[in-house]
């Protein structure tokens, strides 16, 4: 090619790439900051965001560049936005209402009722999920919308739909024939035997899923008088987390019973969801295999409410006051012997929006509220294997930071009353309002 015919061909180039756009500048001075949780929170700081990551943190009020944005945050507490790990986006908390409306709803319903929550979520303080169970194709795509800023929400790492056995937690329950029929079609989820589950597990890889869910045990929302004992064989549990670890995914098992935690722990799960049923050698394991404890505290006090209330169906109040009955000495013996903690809500049963509630439930169960902010943030960003991504304030992470009106050292409630969110650089919420999309 001749010289003159190069250059040419350059500027033609150059002129038909897209310009470049200087990175969204944000200073956020802040009166305190909880960089790191577990180690003592700074004085006056201000933090510097450069498009979706933290560049800098300086001590003291610093002016802000030309052209960048200002957050006075001076009066208030920073800490890193929240982390939890165990959410259903699909579900409301009014297990009534889902009932009696479940048959008019569309998977398009649904996914918009999900994007709803998602926003509650962020507006709450949350920056990034876990949601263990919603359709899969459906909760894929909220995700990707939040991730390319079309919808506010959390970033959300997403399980699809859970692993279960026929007649098992996570299979459909208590309908009859012809819309268990209907729904069966769908149920790619529901295994037996061990090479029937590696591929419920591929299946749930192929429509999305980041994160693989199986359910161990019974659980107390199913319509099924199963009991919460083991539902799962060891086998079975062992080739879903070999499949799933093949494929660079971590696994979160749904165990209520001693003898599912175990037989999950053993077969080299990633964390155990909701552990209500627990004794010393359930805690020993835990510790050899190093495996996360998710408690979902507030799960068991919602439950309860609802079973009281007539809101679940008959096969589910036992359940749920055993259960109830059980979780808070299990939770207790954890905590005290050390096991690793990460938050989770089980959100979903509960309202959306309310998850900061778990933390005064975790400081009841023996945490400290630091000890308890942690296992929302570092703790949490361990857990799903992106601690050098997010969990705390350093130059370098994505800026997902919070603020409170005072510390929540003092009074780990004052996580349920968030004044601002800021997730990826963006501004979601700021004085306790809703900021409009970029």
């Amino acid at each position: 090619m001749k010289p003159f015919v190069t250059a040419a061909l350059a500027v033609l180039l150059a002129s038909a790439a897209p310009a470049q756009v200087a990175p969204r500048v944000t200073y956020i001075q802040a009166g305190a900051v909880l960089a790191t949780p577990g180690t003592a929170p700074r004085g006056a700081t201000t933090i510097i965001v450069r498009g979706d990551k933290i560049a800098e943190l300086r001590d003291g009020f610093v002016a802000p560049e030309a052209g960048a944005t200002l957050v006075d945050l001076r009066n208030g507490f920073v800490l890193p936005g929240l982390i939890d790990m165990h959410v259903h986006f699909y579900s409301d908390g009014d297990p009534l209402h889902e009932r009696l409306t479940a048959a008019n709803r569309d998977y398009e319903d649904n996914v918009l009722l999900a994007a709803n929550h998602a926003r509650e979520t962020v507006e709450a303080g949350f920056t990034t999920v876990r949601d263990l169970g919603g359709e899969p194709r459906g909760i894929r795509a909220l995700r990707d919308a939040i991730d390319r800023g079309d919808l506010e929400g959390p970033s959300i790492v997403n399980a699809g739909q859970m692993i279960s056995v026929s007649g098992g937690h996570g299979d459909i329950n208590g309908v009859n024939r012809d819309l268990y029929e209907a729904e069966h079609q769908h149920q790619v989820n529901v295994c037996n035997g061990p090479d029937d589950c590696r591929r419920a597990v591929r299946d749930q890889i192929r429509m999305g899923a980041l994160v693989i869910k199986f359910a161990a045990t019974g659980g107390v929302l199913s319509n099924v008088a199963g009991g919460l004992g083991r539902q799962m064989t060891p086998e079975e549990m062992k080739a879903i987390v070999e499949t799933a670890h093949s494929f660079g995914r971590r696994v979160a098992v749904h165990a209520h019973a001693k003898e599912g935690i175990e037989a999950a722990i053993e077969a080299g799960a990633d964390s155990i969801e909701h552990g209500t049923f627990q004794d010393e050698n359930t805690v020993k394991l835990f510790k050899a295999h190093g495996t996360y404890l998710v408690p979902t505290m507030l799960a068991p006090v919602a439950a309860l409410a609802q079973a009281r209330s007539g809101a679940l169906p008959p096969a589910s109040i036992p359940k749920a006051e055993e259960a109830a009955a059980a979780a808070l000495a299990s939770h207790k013996r954890a905590i005290a012997s050390g096991v690793k903690i990460a938050f989770g809500t089980d959100t979903g049963v509960s309202k959306h929006g309310e998850n900061a509630k778990e933390f005064a439930l975790m400081v009841q169960a023996g945490m400290t509220p630091m000890q308890a902010i942690r296992a929302a943030t570092v703790s949490a960003a361990d857990l799903l294997g992106q601690s050098d991504r997010i969990g705390t304030l350093e130059p370098g992470k994505f800026a997902d930071v919070i603020a409170v009106s005072a510390s929540p050292l003092d009074d780990v409630r004052r996580l349920e009353h968030v004044d601002f969110v800021m997730r990826h650089g963006v501004v979601e919420k700021l004085g306790g309002q809703r900021q409009p999309l970029p």
